[in-house]
């Protein structure tokens, strides 16, 4: 025990040790130290109070300083958050980019972003703050490595607003389908190995987000409502569901999908090739995913990749975007992803950087346990 003890604190202290040139002060960096060990804690709650308790400060002060004064580069840590995940779960053949969104549930007007809107945390139109996010996930994980914070239209109209939240002129308005491929974006510029690119209907829906994923050669599989239009292979404009209902019953196969919390996620699965004009060496797909228990529940994907890809691959690749949910859930309930008490647009994004470098920390952690792994990171 003691061997395992002084093993985690070893890694601990390398880990915090790579973001030191992202605060050029003793102080704000001392205080990210104990921020990270809090929210690493097994407090129920972790806001200022408890995460001073813990780093033993009789106030929440410290904390909310290196929030919203201290001068540090919360775009430096999320780099090397991204970096750091990247070094263990990298994968340029499986690796898969996940985007998604989560609510974080508020009361009041003056957090940055916050509105009535459709929370899928909630499963209700709910006063709340949407953030957009990508995840890495291969055969050796999964985590968090990008964030953006979903400003709605109304918050952008009222600049006065917006600068007393703390955002700045020069953010404008961007849809979630937008700042996701923002995101890929920095992923593509930080020459992140991945091979794959997935998401739900909020963002396959988008053309706009599929064309630019096909000029910039990125394969993906992207959930779809089952109203979206594609072009059949007879060259006619046609709506998903009505391609896969002509469907010859024998091309079902029963596959799984990857693993779920009760075991394999198996489903009936099609897929039928779409779009007759293409470019040499790559390939367009219709992919279903049928109920085995109710059949009348089906889901779409339209995806874009390698022309030797198979059903299998992309089976594989529309299961793994259960990952970013797990993520999501792990960062919640273990680091603290939700329990942020700040209403300024800067600490939003401080805070959920913290959250998800402690995330990054424990998937780094047992995936060297796996490795049976004792050495310091």
């Amino acid at each position: 025990m003691l061997e395992m003890v002084t093993d985690w604190s070893a890694r601990f202290a390398a880990f915090a040790g790579r973001f030191a040139e992202r605060f050029s002060r003793v102080e704000p960096r001392r205080q990210m130290v104990f921020y990270l060990r809090g929210l690493l804690a097994e407090a129920e709650r972790k806001n200022g109070w408890t995460l001073a308790e813990m780093a033993g400060e009789t106030g929440p002060q410290g904390m909310q300083r290196l929030l919203n004064f201290y001068a540090w580069d919360a775009e430096g840590m999320r780099d090397d958050v991204r970096t750091a995940v990247v070094d263990v779960l990298g994968d340029a053949e499986r690796g898969v980019l996940i985007a998604d969104e989560t609510g974080f549930v508020k009361k009041g007007t003056k957090s940055a972003g916050v509105a009535r809107q459709y929370s899928g945390t909630a499963g209700r139109i709910e006063n709340s703050q949407i953030g957009v996010f990508l995840a890495y996930a291969s055969d050796r994980g999964r985590a968090l490595i990008d964030r953006e914070l979903y400003l709605p239209k109304e918050w952008i109209a009222d600049r006065g607003r917006c600068a007393a939240a703390g955002i700045p002129d020069d953010v404008g308005f961007a849809t979630k389908p937008e700042l996701a491929q923002l995101m890929v974006e920095r992923a593509l510029a930080a020459r992140i190995p991945f091979a794959w690119f997935t998401a739900d209907e909020a963002y396959g829906q988008v053309g706009r987000l599929r064309l630019w994923l096909e000029e910039h050669d990125i394969a993906h599989v992207l959930a779809v409502p089952k109203s979206q239009m594609v072009i059949s292979m007879d060259l006619r404009q046609r709506r998903v569901h009505a391609v896969i209902a002509d469907v010859d019953p024998a091309t079902w196969q029963r596959l799984s999908c990857g693993d779920g919390a009760h075991g394999q996620r198996i489903y009936d699965w099609a897929a039928v090739d779409i779009r007759p004009l293409r470019r040499p060496g790559v390939d367009h797909w219709l992919l279903a995913r049928r109920s085995v228990s109710d059949p009348t529940e089906t889901a779409y994907y339209i995806c874009f990749g390698p022309a030797d890809t198979d059903i299998h691959e992309l089976v594989r690749v529309a299961g793994s975007r259960w990952a970013i949910e797990e993520s999501f859930q792990t960062a919640k309930n273990e680091t603290g992803l939700d329990h942020y008490q700040v209403r300024r647009y800067q600490a939003w994004y401080r805070h959920i950087t913290l959250s998800m470098a402690a995330a990054a920390f424990l998937v780094i952690t047992r995936d060297a346990a796996k490795k049976g792994d004792l050495h310091p990171v």
